[in-house]
């Protein structure tokens, strides 16, 4: 009975830290937080380090994870996501940057191949545009098949000055570095979901391989086949298709 007038008494008196602190301890129970789960590989992921192959690196999950705006982690962006993570919205912010990480991990997967080095000549007629920094024909190089353009349209790390004398495929490349690389790629995506409103899944959108309807897409979504059990995601399936009609490349600006 004594505890219990004293709980009384500092309720009356919630001005006081103490007291309120003790009336809170008793009347409103600590939800425990949620666990947070390491990154699942991706098949491809799987499949490399299966046959001893350079795989993912998880050092790179790290990189994005930190690198993650606080716009991307918002609850907001649940709409965006919902196919790929039903339950976005109620996760906590560190199972929400673990989505994230294996997103870009599905992604490099579809684009790259997983691979740091690899690079893509646009000289098919339909992309066969000029890089403006390097004012050569536009490849697509690194995890996330990126431009030097890009350098200069979402600010990211990449110094064609340092890299235009160095081999094609050398990993001293500024756009070649998995952390330039994969900051660069955050910035992308923030740029279409945040600054231009745009779904994950548009026609517009900088990576083919997020464009329903273009082969690449399928690829993505393949990868997608091992999403963390907390998004509360079915196995990967084929999402709606849109019909394709000609449209302007997001790197190169042609029509295709």
């Amino acid at each position: 009975m004594a505890k219990m007038g004293w709980i009384v008494v500092c309720a009356a008196l919630g001005a006081f830290t103490g007291c309120r602190n003790l009336v809170l301890s008793r009347s409103e129970p600590v939800q425990p937080k949620e666990a947070v789960k390491p990154v699942p590989l991706t098949p491809i992921a799987e499949k490399k380090a299966d046959l001893d192959e350079q795989t993912w690196n998880p050092a790179w999950n790290r990189i994005v994870e930190e690198a993650l705006p606080p716009e991307l982690l918002s609850r907001k962006r649940a709409w965006a996501v919902k196919s790929l993570c039903p339950r976005f919205e109620q996760l906590s912010d560190d199972n929400r940057r673990v989505f994230w990480a294996y997103f870009f991990q599905g992604l490099a997967g579809a684009e790259a191949g997983l691979k740091p080095g690899a690079d893509v000549s646009h000289t098919e007629p339909a992309g066969a545009a000029r890089d403006t920094v390097t004012g050569r024909t536009v490849r697509s190089e690194g995890l996330l098949q990126l431009t030097y353009m890009d350098g200069q349209r979402y600010g990211c790390d990449f110094d064609w000055e340092k890299d235009k004398d160095l081999p094609e495929h050398d990993p001293a490349k500024t756009i070649l570095q998995p952390q330039n690389n994969l900051l660069c790629g955050v910035k992308i995506l923030d740029n279409q979901l945040v600054a231009q409103h745009k779904p994950l899944f548009s026609r517009s959108s900088y990576w083919s391989t997020l464009q329903l309807g273009r082969p690449g897409f399928q690829v993505f979504i393949k990868q997608m086949a091992n999403v963390p059990a907390f998004c509360g995601a079915r196995t990967a399936e084929a999402r709606p298709r849109m019909k394709t009609t000609p449209r302007r490349h997001p790197r190169t600006g042609t029509l295709h």
